[in-house]
């Protein structure tokens, strides 16, 4: 499924409403897979989505995700849900050069 995030501080960060299907799939499991859409330019990110209830990081997440989206997010608001993944393996390629280009990254958890 489909989500709006970025790139801060060494994790990936995105929002979903709990009660969605991505939400409840969240909550019941939070191991994910995050991929970029393109196949030219492959990013693939996995890691374990954990839920972010506050702090300095948050504040900069919502000025950065208004920036990129156009769209500011309130995370005050009680049915927004708001997640970071601290990625475990990171896989990335081009397609124009693969195999040469590809690359894969292993992370220390904690």
């Amino acid at each position: 499924m489909p989500v709006w995030g970025l790139w801060l501080e060494g994790e990936l960060w995105f929002s979903t409403h709990p009660r969605t299907v991505k939400g409840r799939n969240l909550a019941a499991s939070p191991e994910v897979v995050v991929h970029l859409e393109s196949g030219d330019e492959v990013a693939i990110v996995e890691g374990v989505a954990e839920p972010v209830r506050g702090g300095e990081t948050l504040g900069r997440f919502v000025d950065e995700y208004e920036a990129k989206y156009g769209y500011r997010i309130d995370p005050g608001e009680r049915a927004m849900g708001i997640y970071s993944v601290r990625p475990r393996v990171v896989f990335s390629w081009r397609e124009a050069d693969f195999p040469e280009s590809a690359t894969r990254w292993r992370f220390e958890e904690g």
